[in-house]
């Protein structure tokens, strides 16, 4: 059975957050792969083929004005959880990223959603969040706290919502290694997730990219190029994969995931 959806604002269309690309992207962090050359032009083209592949599904796009000095702003997922009418803004684990904020939470704010924050000493970074339902997986261990996954826990609770702390030590984020598919199964590729078992149902996926898919309806699967065996197994569970070419943020630990923040009302 699906699982239940979060308390909702009134209907209004699919919208996405998004952010352009920093011109300083190939200075962004990376903790757990060897860093590569990037190519910045070739970034910006495949951001704004993602952008296409959004609408051309039926998401709006709303722009969160870009902070050219933060390298990793692209990565917009990581400034905030959202869930239900309630926008938690992040703290992020990189002292380096909390300039990202700000005008997140005005964009977010902006749409519509109430506001919460995450305070010192906690930290919490969106891209750790992996929500089913009512069921908030949050990871701990990199850039997340346990005084953050706490602050999240109280923040929701009121909304009806569960949040469970898993470990993440193998990747940066736990949506590096795990998301989950419509009916609430969480893929991922094995090798890297610390617990699987922390998961009510878990499917392992043949590629790292594979475990990283982004809802875009019933059935339709945003996921990288990088993962045609995983697409190929989505399409095999009846969903319909649309495959967009994110190679340049991968070299910095970025996936489909990171590049937006979906409003679901």
């Amino acid at each position: 059975m699906p699982p239940t959806p979060p308390p909702t604002l009134p209907p209004s269309p699919l919208t996405a957050l998004v952010r352009r690309p920093s011109t300083r992207l190939a200075e962004g962090l990376v903790t757990h792969i060897e860093r590569r050359p990037v190519d910045l032009d070739l970034a910006f083209e495949q951001w704004q083929r993602y952008v296409d592949a959004l609408h051309d599904t039926g998401w709006q796009t709303v722009e969160v004005p870009p902070i050219d000095e933060c390298p990793d702003s692209v990565f917009i997922e990581d400034t905030m959880v959202v869930y239900g009418d309630l926008a938690v803004i992040a703290r992020a684990g990189a002292h380096e990223r909390r300039a990202e904020a700000a005008a997140a939470e005005e964009t977010v704010a902006a749409q519509g959603y109430r506001i919460a924050k995450i305070k010192e000493p906690g930290t919490l970074d969106g891209g750790d969040v992996l929500k089913i339902g009512s069921t908030i997986y949050v990871g701990q261990g990199g850039r997340t706290n346990a005084a953050g996954i706490q602050q999240l826990r109280d923040a929701f609770a009121p909304l009806g919502a569960e949040v469970r702390a898993v470990p993440v030590q193998r990747v940066l984020h736990l949506k590096s290694a795990v998301t989950a598919l419509p009916d609430g199964t969480v893929v991922g590729y094995e090798p890297l997730v610390d617990d699987p078992a922390a998961f009510d149902v878990f499917r392992a996926v043949p590629e790292e990219a594979g475990a990283h898919v982004v809802l875009l309806n019933d059935d339709r699967l945003l996921m990288a190029a990088s993962a045609p065996k995983s697409a190929q197994l989505f399409e095999g569970l009846g969903y319909r994969p649309i495959v967009v070419d994110i190679s340049e943020f991968e070299k910095l630990e970025g996936c489909v995931t990171c590049l937006s923040v979906r409003l679901r009302r």
